[in-house]
C-alpha cells in the first residue's frame, strides 16, 4: 500500500488557498453592488459624497457601475430612474370668467444629471410614491395661474402654447425635486358652463347653412343636366329623322341623276373640250408673246442701250477733246506772242548796232518800237483768239460737265492761291521757328490748310461766275 504521509503538508497549503479564495469571492460578492441601467445606487456611511453631494449630506452616488459596500459601515439603496406618470384634472377659471375642467398628463422622471439625482435622493429615497402628489400640486397651480391669463378661445387654439407655458413656469420647481419632465400633453377641456358649444352654435349654423345651399346647388345642378339629357335625347331623334329624310333625298337625286346621266355626259365631255382649247388658245397666245420679246422687244432694248452708251462715251471724248484744244490753243499763243517779242527785240538790237548816227538810231528805234507794238498786238490778238477759244471750249466743257472746268481752273491757279496764303511772311526778316522740323511742317500745313479753306468758297464763286457768263454769251452769239 503506497505511502502518501510525505504528500500531507502540500495537500493542506492547497486546501487552505482554496477556501482563502472562496472565502473572498464569496465576501466579494456579498459586498459589490452594481446598479441597474435605469436606477441609481445611493451609498450613505463610511463614504465621501461628490461634489454635487457634499452641500446638506455626505453620500456617493452610483450609475451604471459597481461599488464596494462594507456590511454595517455603509449603507446602499437604490434610487428608480424610470418614468412616471401623473394625471391632471385640474378646474380652473378663464381671463373671462368661465370654469372649463382641464384634463391632461404629465410624464417625468427624476433626471440623469447627478445634481438631479442628488436632489430627488434628498426628498424622494424611499418615498417615491409621493412624486405623483408632488408633481400634481406643481402644476396644479401653475396651470390654474396660466388658464386665469386666457380666453377659452386661446385655450382650444393654443393647446401646445399652453403646455409649454405650464412646462417653463414649473421648471425651476421641478429642478428643485430633481425632476425632469419629458411630455406635457392636455387631453381634454371640459365646459359645465355651456360657453364652448354657445361658441360652435353659430359656426355650426353656417355650416348647416352651406352644407343646405351645397344640396339645393346640387339639385339644381341635377336638374339641369336631366334637362340637359332631354334636349340632347331629342336633338339625336331629331338628327336621326333629318338624316333619314336626307338619305331619302338623296336616294332621289341619285335616281334623277341616274336618269339624266346621258345628257351629263355629253354635257361634260364637251366641257372638257373647251376647256381644252382655251388652254391651246392660251398657250398660242403666250408663243406670240415670247416671239414678240425675241424678235422686237429684245432688240430695241439692245439698240437703245448701245445708242445710249455711245451717246455718253461720244459726250465724254467731246469734253476731254475740248479741254485738250482750249489748253494747246492757250499755249500756243503764248509761244507766239514769246516768240514775236524776241524777234522784235532782235531786230531793234540788230538796228541799234548798225546804225550809226542818231537819224539812224532814232529810225532803228522807231523801227524797234514800231516792230515791237505789231509783235505786242499779234501777241495780244492771239492771247485774245486763244482765250475766246478757251472761253468756248469751257462753255461747251460747262454745259457738259461744270464741275470738271472749276477744278481745271484751281488747279491752274493754285500756284497763286498759296503765294497769297503765305504773302504774310514775305515781309518777315528772321523767324524762329519752334519743335525744329515740326515746327516748320505745322507751320506750312497751316498755311496750305488756309488755303485748302477758300477752294470751297472760291469754287463757288467760280460756278456762279461761270454760270453769269453763260446767258450773257447766248446773247452776244
Amino acid at each position: 500500500m503506497p505511502d502518501f504521509a510525505p504528500f500531507f503538508p502540500l495537500i493542506s497549503i492547497i486546501l487552505g488557498v482554496l477556501f482563502a479564495i472562496a472565502f473572498i469571492w464569496l465576501a466579494t460578492k456579498l459586498m459589490w453592488k452594481v446598479a441597474e441601467p435605469n436606477e441609481a445606487l445611493i451609498i450613505s456611511g463610511l463614504t465621501r459624497g461628490t461634489l454635487e453631494t457634499r452641500e446638506g449630506m455626505d453620500f456617493k452616488i452610483v450609475t451604471g457601475k459597481g461599488a464596494l459596500v462594507l456590511p454595517g459601515l455603509q449603507t446602499v439603496r437604490p434610487l428608480s430612474l424610470t418614468l412616471n406618470e401623473t394625471e391632471l384634472k385640474v378646474s380652473c377659471v378663464t381671463s373671462q370668467g368661465i370654469q372649463v375642467i382641464v384634463e391632461g398628463v404629465v410624464i417625468y422622471k427624476i433626471g440623469d444629471a447627478p445634481p438631479f439625482i442628488a436632489n430627488a435622493a434628498r426628498r424622494f429615497l424611499g418615498q417615491q410614491p409621493k412624486m405623483e402628489s408632488q408633481v400634481y400640486n406643481v402644476f396644479e397651480g401653475h396651470l390654474r395661474s396660466i388658464i386665469g391669463s386666457m380666453t377659452v378661445e386661446e385655450i382650444i387654439r393654443e393647446r401646445d402654447k399652453l403646455a409649454s407655458q405650464v412646462r417653463s413656469a414649473s421648471g425651476v420647481e421641478m429642478e428643485k425635486l430633481g425632476l425632469v419632465v419629458d411630455s406635457l400633453q392636455i387631453k381634454d377641456l371640459q365646459d359645465p358652463t355651456g360657453y364652448i358649444q354657445n361658441i360652435a352654435k353659430p359656426h355650426i349654423a353656417q355650416v348647416k347653412m352651406e352644407a343646405r345651399i351645397a344640396e339645393a346647388t346640387r339639385n339644381r345642378e341635377a336638374a339641369e343636366k336631366e334637362a340637359e339629357a332631354a334636349a340632347l335625347i331629342a336633338d339625336a331623334q331629331s338628327a336621326s329623322a333629318i338624316r333619314q329624310s336626307v338619305a331619302q333625298a338623296n336616294a332621289e337625286r341619285a335616281r334623277a341623276n341616274a336618269s339624266q346621266a346621258g345628257p351629263l355626259a355629253e354635257a361634260t365631255a364637251r366641257q372638257q373640250v373647251v376647256v381644252q382649247e382655251t388652254e391651246v388658245a392660251k398657250l398660242e397666245a403666250d408663243r406670240e408673246e415670247q416671239k414678240l420679246q425675241t424678235i422686237v422687244r429684245k432688240p430695241a432694248d439692245a439698240k437703245a442701250y448701245a445708242t445710249r452708251t455711245e451717246a455718253e462715251g461720244k459726250k465724254a471724248a467731246d469734253i476731254s477733246a475740248a479741254e485738250a484744244l482750249a489748253r494747246r490753243t492757250e499755249l500756243e499763243a503764248q509761244a507766239n506772242a514769246r516768240r514775236t517779242e524776241l524777234l522784235a527785240q532782235a531786230n531793234a538790237t540788230a538796228a541799234a548796232a548798225t546804225a550809226g548816227a542818231t537819224k539812224v538810231t532814232g529810225e532803228a528805234e522807231a523801227s524797234a518800237t514800231r516792230a515791237k507794238g505789231d509783235a505786242a498786238a499779234s501777241a495780244i490778238k492771239a492771247k485774245a483768239l486763244a482765250e475766246a477759244d478757251g472761253i468756248k471750249a469751257r462753255a461747251e466743257a460747262l454745259g457738259t460737265n461744270q464741275d470738271a472746268v472749276i477744278s481745271q481752273q484751281l488747279a491752274e491757279n493754285m500756284p497763286a492761291i498759296i503765294a497769297a496764303a503765305a504773302e504774310p511772311f514775305s515781309h518777315v526778316g528772321n523767324m524762329t521757328v519752334l519743335n525744329g522740323g515740326e515746327g516748320v511742317n505745322q507751320m506750312l500745313g497751316g498755311i496750305l490748310a488756309q488755303a485748302g479753306d477758300y477752294l470751297p468758297a472760291l469754287a463757288s464763286a467760280l460756278r456762279k461766275g461761270e454760270d453769269a457768263k453763260r446767258p450773257a454769251r447766248a446773247q452776244g452769239s
